[in-house]
């Protein structure tokens, strides 16, 4: 059988938003853009004719080729040019180059995989005698290194091309030298410059030789080292789970600077951080004195980092003879015990809820509270290695409604709060905190995590509270006290944890817990920062 198709008919290439038009080395090609890229990050140079430096995807929204939705461009190579316009169109505002050494164009792709050309292309089954060539097996790599890693390298006019290679060169002897595979580290690259470029995820290659035939092939960028911007791009759109990340791997991003950045890197060190990113900073080639005066922040490497203590920063000289670097700095990124920052608040933590069932709630009222403990929950990343959840029910009796090692996944905590059945009964808080650290937090006193006890009432307690209190703050467990309706002030702040203006709360109503919300989350992550430091 014979089917008509030309050179072109294989399907799309299907590129990323920032595919940039050197990365297509063909004179033409078709690609298929995806939808929904942010229009404001697209790095567009020129207007029909287009730098090679600019992103695809923004060319063709910016002529008019698609929509933001996304679709099929074919892409034409052209020579380079003097002087690419600057033009506002389709929602894209196009900067101006004054040279570039390669230019493109493009226009509406085929959706289609076929054209009629004339050309005879056969599609029965290849020659038996060419042998197919066979799957190559996936490597397992370093196990004693499992690692998420990110290589944030420099590609603006600060370094320059030729440093930019040697560079490069370093970054495939670290990753050579780590180990990758399926069950070792995994790694991929983002390149900082004007604007941040992923230019491959973790999920992308498990196998040394990909990885640096992929930083070979990685194109210089230019444009202001906006290292800042790099780092908080990198933490929140690099280490995604649909990126690649692994559950309890360390997340850990190794930034490059060859002399300074050129924006704020360490309000981005605090957002690494609130994702549980590991910053390592590998500074080459300090500023001279001449240049300290175009610096921001001289001490900007002891702010970005992790922990100020020595480990997380690592100097080079110069880009030159770097290979006695590669070992050291191999050993820093495969040491778990010391990735502090991938412990956050929000997956490090036992927190019980402490929930009252008397009579006076009521059960329209008992729902509001569940809703309140749900909401709270919902919040935290729990799993069998991350956050833990357990909850208690009491009245004169205390009932165990699941303790921290009954449920791992956040639905199933979920579901097994939405179930709690509402009780009735008197009011016993003090017979109930004493219950809840011996009964739930005694069973896991080995745990690493920080353990809290949020505690839900809406009255005034028949025993003592203040002993059971003090004897659970004793046992390292910090109290959130919330009060509804008549529960007393005095009973609130005698159970609550110091300062107790920050761990007791009130409502009249009980529609009123839903503020309190906010307030207990961000009061546990402030403990669990005070607690690391």
């Amino acid at each position: 059988m014979l089917t008509i198709l030309s050179p072109l008919s294989l399907a799309p290439i299907a590129i990323t938003c920032f595919t940039r038009g050197l990365d297509i080395r063909k004179e033409k090609a078709d690609v298929l853009c995806p939808g929904g890229c942010p229009l404001e990050e697209f790095s567009v140079y020129g207007n029909i004719v287009y730098a090679s430096v600019s992103s695809i995807c923004g060319a063709a929204v910016h002529r008019g080729v698609i929509s933001n939705s996304g679709g099929p461009v074919r892409v034409y190579s052209l020579p380079g040019r003097e002087n690419y316009s600057s033009v506002d169109a389709n929602g894209i505002q196009s900067q101006m180059l004054s040279r570039w050494s390669a230019s493109f164009t493009v226009t509406k792709g085929k959706s289609s995989t076929q054209e009629a050309t004339g050309q005879a292309v056969s599609t029965a089954h290849p020659p038996t005698g060419k042998r197919l060539k066979k799957t190559p097996e996936k490597k397992t790599g370093n196990k004693d290194c499992k690692a998420d890693i990110a290589f944030l390298i420099d590609g603006s006019f600060n370094i320059g091309q030729r440093r930019f290679n040697l560079q490069k060169n370093f970054v495939g002897k670290v990753a050579l030298m780590l180990g990758i595979g399926t069950e070792g580290p995994h790694v991929g690259l983002v390149q900082a410059s004007e604007h941040p470029k992923i230019e491959f995820y973790l999920k992308n290659f498990t196998s040394a030789k990909d990885v640096l035939f992929a930083i070979k092939e990685v194109g210089f960028r230019g444009g202001n080292s906006n290292t800042g911007k790099a780092l908080k791009h990198t933490a929140q759109k690099f280490f995604t789970v649909d990126a690649g990340v692994r559950k309890g791997i360390p997340k850990v991003v190794v930034v490059f600077i060859d002399g300074w950045p050129s924006d704020d890197i360490e309000e981005a060190g605090i957002v690494a951080r609130e994702f549980g990113v590991n910053v390592f900073i590998v500074s080459v080639a300090k500023p001279i004195p001449e240049e300290l005066g175009m610096v921001q922040d001289v001490s900007f490497v002891d702010k970005a980092v992790c922990r100020n203590n020595g480990f997380f920063s690592y100097h080079m000289p110069n880009w030159f003879g770097t290979t006695k670097y590669v070992k050291p700095l191999v050993q820093k990124l495969c040491t778990h015990e010391q990735m502090m920052c991938s412990k956050t608040c929000y997956n490090s933590v036992n927190i019980a809820f402490l929930i009252d069932g008397s009579s006076s709630v009521g059960d329209s009222n008992f729902r509001l509270m569940l809703e309140f403990v749900s909401n709270i929950a919902k919040t935290f990343e729990i799993s069998d290695i991350g956050a833990k959840i357990a909850a208690v029910q009491f009245t004169y009796d205390q009932h165990i409604e699941f303790s921290f090692t009954d449920y791992n996944t956040k639905e199933n905590v979920l579901a097994a709060i939405r179930n709690i059945r509402y009780m009735s009964g008197g009011t016993a808080t003090g017979d109930a905190i004493s219950f809840t650290v011996r009964n739930v937090f005694g069973p896991i006193r080995e745990s690493p995590n920080k353990n809290f006890l949020v505690i839900v009432t809406d009255g005034q307690s028949y025993d003592d509270v203040q002993g059971p209190a003090a004897a659970a703050h004793d046992a390292g467990i910090t109290i959130f006290s919330v009060g509804v309706a008549w529960a007393p002030l005095d009973d609130l702040k005698d159970m609550a944890s110091k300062p107790k203006e920050s761990h007791a709360f009130f409502t009249r109503e009980f529609t009123g817990l839903e503020p309190i919300v906010s307030d207990v989350i961000r009061g546990i992550c402030r403990d669990f920062l005070e607690s690391q430091q």
